[in-house]
């Protein structure tokens, strides 16, 4: 097989360090010591058979047989071990490094891994009903403390959106949300639903009481500012008392018939008034002339620059109470926020019905996300090896399993002595 490059690391990622990976990197060390040690013991027993010879007893061939075997399997093993994660000596042999060479498919397989066997709506399902998540969630919701920190979290949060979105992006859509939601509420039958409650409860002849008595005040406090009004209006040729008794006449008999409709419950006035105010709840939800000429007015009004200003000031007012409610631990909000988890915290923690509801709530939508973003998920796994570093991903990986596979060094070291030392006493018995 053709020797293809290593990926290098200037096309790749580097893999974010974790606190013991030191730890495991002097396991590391002290385990290859370990292990080549045993190899280099096998080696000088080796050498020693051979300076000692034959001569020196039958025990020296039994002895050399074991050591020679001890070196060629520690030396097979290390190949082995060292082949997964690099070329054994930097000589680009063939199916060696295995890892770094082949990191792009053993992504691809751990994703497919990953999504057949983890990600699938069974194992899911079982893992979910095991945890009670419903039950936990509540048995946690109902601590206050817990409600406290999630109170923090809240002002966090709304800080944060206020830092996020510009405020005149959101000005806009609240002014456009208020705006066309009201245009799109026809005002006609409102008006009538109001006008029919007024005129039920006789809040219609309060008002008009309280509007003649105040008409009254009115008129007593401008007396003079009238009187001179009819003197300029009056001719000149017409004597002044005479506009004294005229102004005079008119205005007690105006005062008169204000405080008589003001004080008569059943005037003819106020009757009148019942009529034309029923007629005009009927014109409404009948007549399209008197609906379209209240969304005209209430168009006008929509248009008129102190509203549009209003409206467009929502936003504002809305955010700076909300971010000194929310950051206030005082705050009324702040306290009906934190006893609306506890309570229901405490809710879920004590109703099984609710538990359960809540419990398929989570299943179906776990579900839904393995059926929807599996493939997804997948991906994810196999892209994210795909731009790690490939000798970085090798030496991560020894990192974590490393110092076990050294043990296959020492135990082919050991089980290769045992084997040659078995090997040469059958040959010897059998020559």
């Amino acid at each position: 097989m053709a020797h293809r490059d290593l990926p290098t690391a200037s096309a790749a990622i580097g893999i974010p360090m974790t606190a013991d990976d030191e730890m495991r990197r002097v396991g590391l060390t002290r385990m290859k010591l370990i292990a080549t040690g045993l190899f280099l013991a096998a080696a000088a027993v080796f050498l020693a058979c051979l300076l000692l010879g034959a001569d020196a007893g039958p025990w020296v061939g039994y002895v050399r047989a074991a050591a020679e075997a001890s070196m060629i399997g520690a030396l097979a093993d290390w190949f082995a071990v060292t082949a997964l994660f690099r070329h054994p000596l930097g000589i680009p042999i063939p199916h060696t490094a295995i890892i770094p060479r082949r990191k792009d498919q053993i992504g691809e397989a751990l994703g497919v891994f990953v999504q057949r066997n983890f990600l699938t709506r069974s194992v899911l399902g079982e893992k979910l009903r095991s945890l009670g998540v419903a039950r936990r969630t509540g048995e946690w919701l109902a601590e206050p403390e817990h409600a406290r920190r999630l109170g923090d979290n809240l002002g966090a949060v709304l800080t944060g959106m206020s830092q996020v979105l510009r405020d005149e992006d959101v000005q806009a859509f609240v002014d456009q949300l208020v705006s066309s939601r009201i245009r799109s509420t026809p005002a006609a039958p409102i008006l009538a639903r109001v006008l029919e409650i007024a005129v039920e409860g006789g809040h219609h002849q309060d008002v008009l009481s309280s509007g003649l008595r105040g008409l009254g005040r009115f008129l007593d406090d401008n007396k003079a500012v009238l009187r001179s009004k009819l003197g300029e209006e009056s001719p000149e040729w017409v004597p002044e008392w005479i506009d004294d008794r005229v102004f005079a006449k008119a205005f007690t008999a105006l005062q008169r018939f204000l405080g008589e409709v003001a004080s008569t419950p059943d005037h003819e006035l106020r009757r009148a008034l019942d009529l034309r105010l029923q007629e005009y709840v009927v014109a409404l939800r009948t007549d399209p002339d008197a609906a379209a000429r209240v969304e005209l007015v209430k168009d006008e009004i929509l248009e008129h620059p102190s509203v549009k200003e209003w409206s467009a000031s929502l936003w504002g007012g809305l955010k700076k109470s909300l971010l000194e409610l929310s950051n206030d631990p005082s705050s009324e909000l702040r306290q009906r926020f934190q006893s609306s988890i506890v309570h229901f915290g405490q809710t879920l923690r004590d109703d099984s019905e609710l538990q359960a509801k809540l419990d398929r709530w989570v299943e179906g939508a776990a579900a839904y996300v393995v059926d929807q973003y599996s493939d997804d998920i997948a991906d994810l796994v196999s892209g994210t090896v795909a731009k790690w570093d490939a000798v970085e991903t090798s030496n991560r990986i020894e990192l974590q399993v490393g110092r076990d596979l050294q043990f296959i060094r020492i135990n082919g070291t050991v089980v290769g002595g045992l084997a040659g030392l078995l090997i040469y006493s059958v040959a010897q018995l059998i020559g």
